[in-house]
């Protein structure tokens, strides 16, 4: 696994500080935020490019896929898995974005309003387009397997993972690298978010703006990073003695059909994807004993999720563990299913809860166990992660342990 995250750039620094409650938030300094109504988010600290790409490539490709090539690479030296230009065939990648390349987009869109069209540099399109993590990496890896890119908003690296595990299941590859990047923190794309009203407003609290499940949440933190899985056959992984944090035993998806950015207040999208991840595992509700929720910190998105939990649960609902760690790393869209799932397998390793911090006030609408600002000891055996997206497009994903 590898992430590149506001909470840390290594997998130990990252866990360690979800579970200490330690947030990522904080004041936005690339550019002027005086006019804006939101001017924190969830920043990427000490990232060194250079140890992952040659300054032609840094200067080619935007910073999401810096991210994602970052991620995928230090996903592969963490599974010990050594690609040759024999095996090279039987790799597959599959990392997406929710939103892509917005910064090189909008850099070269005000070089060619300031110099005109002869400006625009010629690795505009290719360094900016979504697919082009998983291009570049495999590129750098010489991965000659299924090369594949999934947009679906915030549930991009969810559904990445999961439709990566199908790739496998199918035959299409014995290993698929897959995640999802992100770099919104723009200008243009902060500005379009504010005009949504869907960010927090807390500013001059950054530390305790993202607050799932708080009755005085006001909206989401919108967060930069990027998260990758290696996902692998299960008698490959033995025979080259991989280490194994946890298998993939469910995948579900839906769609809400119901409005662009608001879920139902039933939360039946919700609903009918978790039931299909735990049809798809052939578990019973019960058998889940953590769910890292997609737990935004907007109003209609926490109920929504709350009541889907209540309704595809049913009893187990009332002894369910749940927690939202964007809490900590606010939301890194299309990269947040990758950086959760990644939470979901090192709770199973370590046999602890994340906690959802600034929860000090919960909406009575909001009435599941949230694991309340200090993680918790735990058996975990089973876990289920949730990521939902503008359009209503929704993937749950349960990782078990392996014995």
């Amino acid at each position: 696994m590898g992430i590149i995250s506001p909470v840390g750039n290594r997998l130990d620094v990252a866990w360690s500080n979800v579970l200490e409650g330690v947030s990522g938030i904080t004041q936005i300094e690339d550019f002027d935020t005086s006019t804006f109504p939101t001017r924190i988010a969830g920043l990427v600290k000490d990232f060194n490019v250079d140890t992952y790409l040659s300054k032609k490539d840094q200067r080619k490709n935007d910073p999401f896929i810096h991210y994602g090539v970052a991620a995928t690479m230090d996903a592969i030296a963490d599974s010990g898995l050594e690609i040759t230009e024999d095996n090279g065939r039987t790799i597959g990648i599959g990392m997406g974005s929710g939103i892509g390349g917005i910064k090189s987009i909008e850099d070269n869109h005000n070089k060619m309003l300031a110099g005109g069209v002869r400006k625009i540099s010629p690795f505009f399109i290719p360094g900016s387009i979504i697919n082009m993590t998983s291009g570049q990496a495999s590129i750098l890896q010489h991965i000659t397997g299924p090369n594949i890119s999934i947009v679906t908003a915030c549930a991009t690296s969810s559904h990445c993972i999961g439709l990566s595990a199908r790739s496998i299941e199918h035959g299409d590859a014995d290993v698929m690298l897959a995640g999802g990047s992100e770099f919104a923190t723009t200008p243009l794309a902060m500005g379009g978010f504010c005009s949504a009203r869907a960010m927090t407003t807390r500013n001059d609290d950054p530390k305790g703006a993202s607050r799932p499940y708080d009755i005085d949440r006001d909206g989401f933190v919108l967060s930069n990073g990027a998260g990758c899985v290696v996902l692998e056959e299960l008698e490959h992984a033995k025979a080259r003695g991989a280490r194994i944090y946890a298998e993939v035993i469910g995948f579900g998806m839906s769609g809400d059909a119901y409005h662009t950015t608001l879920p139902p207040a039933d939360g039946e999208g919700a609903r009918k994807c978790m039931v299909a991840a735990l049809r798809d595992a052939r578990i019973d509700a019960a058998d889940i004993d953590y769910l890292n929720a997609h737990g935004t910190s907007t109003r209609a998105g926490d109920i929504g999720e709350t009541n889907g939990i209540k309704r595809a649960f049913g009893d187990a609902a009332k002894t369910l563990i749940v927690s939202s760690t964007k809490s900590t790393t606010g939301h890194l869209l299309g990269a947040a299913g990758a950086a959760e799932a990644i939470f979901c397998a090192l709770s199973i390793r370590d046999q602890v809860i994340p906690p959802t911090i600034n929860l000090e006030n919960q909406d009575p609408e909001c009435d599941l166990d949230y694991t309340a600002n200090v993680a918790r000891d735990a058996k975990v055996c089973t876990t289920i992660s949730n990521s939902f997206g503008f359009g209503g497009t929704n993937g749950s994903i349960i990782l078990q342990a392996f014995e």
